[in-house]
C-alpha cells in the first residue's frame, strides 16, 4: 500500500477550507434557484467559473492545447463532470434538502471505486474496497428509505437524480484519467468550463429562454459564490491542497462537506433531516474511511 502523505497545519487549514467552500455550494444553489431556472444556473456557474480559470491560466502563461482530440475531451469531461451533475442535482434540489443533497453527493467516491474497478485493470475491486462500497450503498439506502420509492414522487425522482450525478462524476474521473492526465490542472479545468459552457449555454437559451442579469442582489452573490468562490476558486485549491496532502488525505473533504451543508441548511433555510439521513451519512462515512484503506491496515496489522 503506498503511503498517505502526512497533513501539515496549512495543508488541514486549507482542506477544510475547501470543505467549507463546497458546503456552502449547495445552500448557494438553492439561493439562486428561487429566481433563476435550472439549466440558466448551471450556465451561469460554468460560464463564469470558465473565464476565471483562463484569466489564470493566461497569468500563469501555461501553454493551451491546440490538438483538436483534447478538445474534444473538453467537451466530453464537461459533459461529464459539470453539465450532467451540475443540472441534476441542481433539479434534485428543488425537492429535497439542501443537507439531503450533500449527503447524497458524497456517494461519489463509491461510485468511483466501482467505475475505475470496471475501467482500470489496475484498480481491481479487492476485498477492502467491497467492504467499503457495501457500507456505501447501505448509507445511501438508509439516508433516503427505499421505502419511498414504494411510491414514485418528485422527492424519490429527485433523490435519484442527485445519485445519477454522482455517477457521472465517477465516469468524469476515469475519462479525466484516460485522456487529460498529461495536462496542468489549471488547463484541464478551464478546458473542461469550456465545453461545458458550449454544451449547456445553448441548451439554457433553448429551454429556459433569453438569460435575464436584472436579478436581486442575494441571486448575484449566489450565483457569484457558487461560480468565482465554488467552482473557479474550489479547483484551484483543490489542486493545491492536491499537492499538499496527497489523494487519499482529499477524501476527508467529502466527510466534511455534509456536516457544513446540513447546518447552513439548518441556519439558513430551517431545514431538519431525519434522523435515519444521519445514521445513513454515518454508515456512508465509514464506508469511505474503509476505501481510505488506513483504518483498514492499521487494523490488519494489530492481528
Amino acid at each position: 500500500m503506498t503511503p498517505q502523505k502526512s497533513l501539515s497545519t496549512r495543508a488541514w487549514a486549507e482542506l477544510v477550507l475547501l470543505a467549507l467552500i463546497w458546503g456552502g455550494s449547495f445552500l448557494s444553489v438553492h439561493i439562486a434557484l428561487e429566481e433563476v431556472p435550472v439549466l440558466t444556473s448551471v450556465a451561469h456557474r460554468t460560464g463564469w467559473a470558465m473565464l476565471v480559470l483562463w484569466g489564470v491560466v493566461l497569468v500563469m502563461r501555461l501553454p493551451i492545447p491546440r490538438d483538436p482530440r483534447v478538445w474534444g475531451a473538453f467537451l466530453v469531461m464537461g459533459l461529464l463532470n459539470n453539465v450532467i451533475p451540475f443540472a441534476l442535482m441542481a433539479w434534485g434540489q428543488l425537492h429535497i434538502e439542501v443537507g439531503l443533497t450533500s449527503i447524497l453527493n458524497a456517494t461519489t467516491a463509491v461510485f468511483g471505486v466501482i467505475v475505475a474497478a470496471i475501467v482500470f485493470a489496475d484498480e481491481r475491486l479487492s476485498a477492502r474496497k467491497l467492504v467499503g462500497v457495501t457500507l456505501g450503498f447501505l448509507g445511501v439506502a438508509t439516508a433516503i428509505g427505499l421505502n419511498q420509492f414504494a411510491n414514485l414522487d418528485l422527492r424519490s425522482i429527485a433523490q435519484l437524480a442527485v445519485l445519477l450525478g454522482t455517477l457521472s462524476y465517477a465516469f468524469a474521473s476515469a475519462w479525466a484519467r484516460l485522456t487529460l492526465s498529461g495536462l496542468a490542472p489549471q488547463v484541464a479545468a478551464a478546458g473542461m468550463l469550456t465545453g461545458s459552457t458550449l454544451i449547456i449555454l445553448p441548451a439554457a437559451l433553448l429551454i429556459d429562454g433569453p438569460i435575464q442579469f436584472d436579478l436581486m442582489a442575494q441571486t448575484w452573490g449566489a450565483i457569484l459564490y457558487y461560480a468565482v468562490i465554488a467552482t473557479a476558486g474550489a479547483y484551484l485549491l483543490y489542486y493545491r491542497v492536491l499537492g499538499m496532502a496527497g489523494s487519499g488525505n482529499l477524501m476527508l473533504v467529502t466527510l466534511l462537506i455534509p456536516p457544513v451543508s446540513i447546518v447552513l441548511g439548518w441556519a439558513v433555510l430551517g431545514e431538519a433531516l431525519s434522523p435515519r439521513a444521519y445514521i445513513g451519512f454515518a454508515l456512508l462515512a465509514l464506508g469511505m474511511v474503509v476505501l481510505d484503506g488506513r483504518v483498514w491496515a492499521w487494523f490488519r496489522s494489530a492481528k
